[in-house]
């Protein structure tokens, strides 16, 4: 299938925005299908190689209840055709999903809520093969689809943390990834900036630790300001230990990007982080941003925590 289709994967826990990114490449312009069991996932691989399905980029987002070996097999089956395939797997903190469930007032697909219930089948039932998992609290189901889906979350070629993030910035997200098409394909860079006290981002590859530079949070003048006030970045910037950090990161990195790249990786994070998120990492994050896309490599910036 080399040459052929693209398909993009949408898997992940429920409640993490699944139906976001699956309307978001829609947008894009990919053709999507909507909890996709994932043992038919093959065959809708063979209708779309047809010449006269004229599809090109194809979305599947995968189905809440059918896990593990299906998915897993599925993916694997693809990729073994040398199909463009890329897995999105969208993820978020335990607590956000809880939030989630409790602001629309669903039910989680694996939160039965009467396990009695279930008891009264019999334990041959419950430890049928075909039995679907449950359980009985939100909590609980959300560890249980965690763990039900590590190994699809261990494939995926791009995962994304949802729970900092509203229904616009995930959008804009799965834009900035699925964007691309035909000979764009390929790494996709992101350098972001980060609070460590609002937690280190879960789809980071990467991650520098700023707080070791003089913080201007200390200086009245420039702590109402961001990183990207001309007078903060100036002054983080001129700092001799950050001339010293960025002479010693920037090399590191430039060696590192290409070789990422010809190991096939689809998407590379690169995180800086200070304490708060809002001064020294947004000031390095751009500045590293900037030399880098200098040297002729295409990469965005983000800043995670900026506005907190």
């Amino acid at each position: 299938m080399a040459g052929g289709p693209e398909f993009a994967i949408v898997a992940g826990l429920s409640g993490a925005g699944r139906s976001t990114a699956a309307n978001a490449l829609e947008d894009l312009g990919w053709f999507v299908i909507d909890n996709l069991p994932p043992h038919l996932i093959g065959d809708v691989a063979d209708m779309v190689a047809s010449p006269r399905a004229r599809l090109r980029r194809v979305a599947l987002v995968a189905g809440t209840r059918e896990y593990r070996e299906d998915l897993v097999t599925a993916i694997e089956q693809l990729r073994e055709l040398n199909a463009a395939v890329r897995v999105v797997y969208l993820d978020a903190p335990t607590e956000v999903l809880v939030r989630r469930y409790d602001d629309t007032r669903r039910r989680h697909p694996l939160h039965t809520g009467d396990l009695p219930a279930l008891a009264e089948a019999g334990a041959d039932a419950a430890a049928s093969p075909n039995a679907e998992p449950v359980a009985d609290s939100v909590i609980d189901a959300i560890e249980l689809e965690r763990e039900l889906l590590a190994d699809v979350r261990d494939m995926a070629d791009v995962v994304i943390d949802t729970g900092d993030l509203n229904v616009h910035e995930l959008r804009d997200r799965v834009h900035d990834e699925f964007g691309a098409t035909g000979d764009e394909l390929g790494m996709r860079t992101a350098v972001m900036s980060f609070g460590y006290k609002h937690g280190v981002p879960r789809e980071a590859d990467l991650v520098f630790d700023c707080r070791f530079l003089p913080n201007p949070h200390w200086v009245p003048e420039l702590r109402p300001y961001t990183g990207l006030h001309p007078g903060v970045r100036d002054w983080v910037l001129g700092q001799g230990v950050t001339a010293a950090f960025l002479e010693h990161l920037m090399p590191m990195l430039e060696s590192l990007l290409p070789s990422y790249r010809s190991e096939g990786k689809s998407y590379l994070t690169i995180a800086l982080g200070c304490t708060g998120g809002r001064h020294r990492s947004v000031a390095i994050a751009e500045q590293v941003t900037r030399l880098l896309v200098e040297r002729g490599h295409d990469l965005h910036c983000r800043h995670r925590d900026i506005a907190r």
